[in-house]
């Protein structure tokens, strides 16, 4: 199965909000909250996609014959490609019946595990929704990244305790859910975080021995904070355009981000991320490695752990022919020279 036939599975058993696009680029969705859309205007999503078209490559061939590995390491462990499957909450509201965000969890995270990957778990109102996935986390030998919300410090805390309990290969907080309405409604308040509470959550984290990874860094001035405060990795995010509408793209921003804290610690990245093609993009202008989130929503709605599966195939395949074609046989080997510019 390719996207473009799961996405053809799923419909009819997604929606009403996701219209399985064969093309994900936030058109088909545009303003649709609930579902997959964007804040506002709508715009981000899109512009987030359109921006990766906007980088071409430099094909050359000329180089000796080699066999590709899109193998890598990230946060201290081998994938098979430098494809992470990103978070989402409440898959129910926003995508369909087909699964809840427990059920989706499980799936993906089994799913990316036997194709020698990570997905990363989203956390919500909802307490099973954590519990549930540190349950699978933990019987997969970590083999996934527990994501957190700002919460206020006694939630925080204790979900941190479950997480790490987990032993998972990160954990991470999207900071940039500060701008989700849920959290605005907390009593206490949740939401933003400076630099000394991000650090005391790096700080618990490093005394278990697990990477902390911060998401939602869209300034190399933030970068430098992240980095400051013992972020291990950090997400270029802007939620997917969820959170803010007119901010630029992540493939704009990131460029800038990788040059800042690039030689200090990971930078990874989202936000429209597609194919292939796009995942040597973002490598090529600093990254990683890539999150990608709401395909495989459609690849599980359309093919279960199989679709999810199918579609990581799928981008190693594409990654690997873009890889051959511009004479980088490791990701290792993937340069910003081999981005054209005019």
């Amino acid at each position: 199965m390719n996207y473009t036939e799961l996405a053809a599975s799923a419909r009819g058993n997604i929606g009403p909000y996701c219209k399985a696009c064969n093309k994900c680029d936030g058109r088909g969705c545009k303003a649709s909250i609930p579902g997959p859309g964007a804040k506002g205007s709508g715009t981000v999503a899109v512009r987030n996609a359109d921006a990766w078209g906007r980088v071409l490559v430099n094909m050359d061939t000329l180089h000796p014959y080699f066999e590709t590995s899109t193998q890598t390491k990230v946060l201290g462990r081998f994938l098979s490609l430098p494809v992470m499957i990103g978070p989402v909450g409440d898959v129910q509201r926003h995508y369909g019946d087909g699964y809840d965000t427990v059920s989706y969890d499980d799936c993906i995270l089994r799913a990316a595990d036997s194709a020698g990957t990570l997905a990363w778990t989203g956390d919500g109102l909802n307490p099973d929704i954590m519990t549930r996935s540190c349950e699978v986390i933990g019987g997969l030998g970590g083999a996934g990244v527990v994501a957190l919300k700002p919460w206020d410090e006694v939630t925080l805390r204790h979900k941190l305790g479950q997480a790490l309990a987990a032993k998972p290969a990160a954990v991470a907080m999207d900071i940039d859910a500060a701008g989700l309405p849920f959290l605005k409604g907390q009593n206490p308040p949740a939401g933003a975080k400076d630099a000394s509470q991000v650090a005391e959550v790096a700080d618990i984290c490093h005394e278990q021995g697990v990477p902390f990874v911060l998401k939602g860094v869209m300034t190399p001035r933030a970068a430098d904070r992240a980095a400051a405060a013992g972020a291990d990795a950090i997400v270029v995010s802007n939620h997917g355009g969820r959170v803010l509408d007119g901010v630029p793209a992540t493939a704009d921003v990131l460029p800038g981000i990788a040059e800042a804290v690039g030689g200090d610690i990971e930078v990874l990245v989202d936000g429209g991320i597609r194919s292939g093609l796009d995942v040597f993009r973002a490598l090529a202008l600093g990254a990683d490695a890539v999150l990608m989130c709401r395909p495989f929503v459609v690849a599980a709605f359309g093919g279960g752990e199989e679709g999810v599966r199918a579609y990581l195939a799928e981008l190693a395949s594409e990654l690997a022919d873009t890889m051959e074609m511009c004479g980088a046989s490791t990701v290792a080997d993937i340069s910003r020279d081999m981005i054209f510019s005019a």
